[in-house]
């Protein structure tokens, strides 16, 4: 019998329903130096000059937990930083500073320095200084050893810069940037799937979410880019956030890690589930007219990007031509 993530007690549905549903209340804050905000990758902040500060945060799911159990504390920061960088670079911007939320039931001091220096070791490959954070103790709120991070950052981006979408159109390439395995989503669904036994399993699902940042950056002005999705929770449905009046055909997508072979066999989804899950081995979709010079520019700097598709006029559709099945999917927009 197939589990689906619903089963294992994440609907992402009812999540962006609740982002329809508060969308009114946030934008009653906005003033008008805000340019993007709920909804975005990013928000955008208008500082003048034709210069706008990003801002995005972030957590690492239940993927906690898997760390916590087998007692792997040096990775997880690495993912939080991957999290929001990864976000804040879908919208065009260069990342700037970083800070950190631990709370906990009572102060582990070795768990909060290892946990410290992945967040140190993300934010020196991203360019970022880590100029803040807060660790909390909440006695009589947490199991025993157990704790919860979430991640801040901001980042600067001038405005012509900005990877708005409203230029994609039909006919354009989707490039894909591969995965390092299963990131930092569709842990809830992953945590029924295995055994805490399986020491060598739970490491290979600790991977660090890579992060795109420096690539991004080498390779912004070598092709034009669009567009840009970070391939995180609702999987690729969250593709249609590019531009909710398109669609998006995929037809060739990067190798997918071992990983993700055995969590299809063991949860028994259909294809269609699987995308929506989880990555299955793409971290990154960007949007170009150019997509083989884009795909050589980053060949030349040792990264194996894939030209995965193209954009077509088929509003909201996301067409997959996988290994596992051609399926379509259709997120609301």
């Amino acid at each position: 019998m197939a589990i689906s993530y619903k089963d294992a007690g994440v609907d992402w549905q009812k999540g962006d329903a609740f982002v329809q549903k508060i969308n009114e209340l946030v934008r009653s804050t906005y003033t008008d130096a805000v340019e993007t905000g709920v909804g975005s990758y990013a928000g955008l902040y208008n500082i003048g000059n034709e210069q706008y500060l990003a801002s995005s945060t972030d957590g690492v799911g239940t993927k906690l937990k898997l760390a916590q159990y087998i007692g792997k504390h040096d990775t997880i920061g690495i993912d939080l930083v991957a999290m929001c960088a990864n976000d804040l670079i879908c919208v065009g911007a260069t990342p700037l500073f970083f800070l950190d939320y631990i709370v906990c039931e009572s102060l582990d001091v070795d768990v909060s320095v290892a946990i410290i220096e992945g967040i140190s070791q993300g934010c020196r490959k991203t360019g970022m200084a880590l100029i803040g954070g807060e660790t909390a103790e909440h006695p009589g709120c947490f199991p025993e050893n157990e704790y919860d991070l979430s991640g801040f950052c901001v980042g600067l981006v001038h405005k012509g810069d900005i990877l708005k979408c409203e230029n994609i159109q039909p006919g354009d390439d989707l490039v894909c940037l591969p995965s390092s395995g299963v990131h930092s989503n569709g842990f809830s669904l992953l945590r029924k799937l295995i055994s805490m036994e399986e020491k060598e399993l739970i490491e290979q699902c600790l991977t660090p979410t890579r992060l795109y940042v420096d690539p991004f950056l080498k390779v912004r002005r070598k092709a034009e880019i669009k567009g840009m999705a970070h391939v995180t929770g609702s999987a690729f449905n969250k593709i249609i956030r590019l531009n909710k009046n398109l669609g998006f055909e995929f037809t060739e997508l990067p190798t997918e890690p071992v990983i993700f072979d055995e969590l299809a066999k063991r949860s028994g989804l259909s294809a269609a589930e699987l995308y929506s899950t989880f990555n299955m081995g793409v971290g990154m979709v960007i949007v170009t007219s150019e997509g083989e010079s884009l795909v050589n520019a980053f060949a030349d700097i040792g990264e194996k990007a894939v030209l995965a598709g193209k954009v077509t006029d088929r509003k909201g559709v996301v067409e997959m031509k996988t290994s596992r099945g051609d399926f379509e999917l259709k997120p609301e927009v």
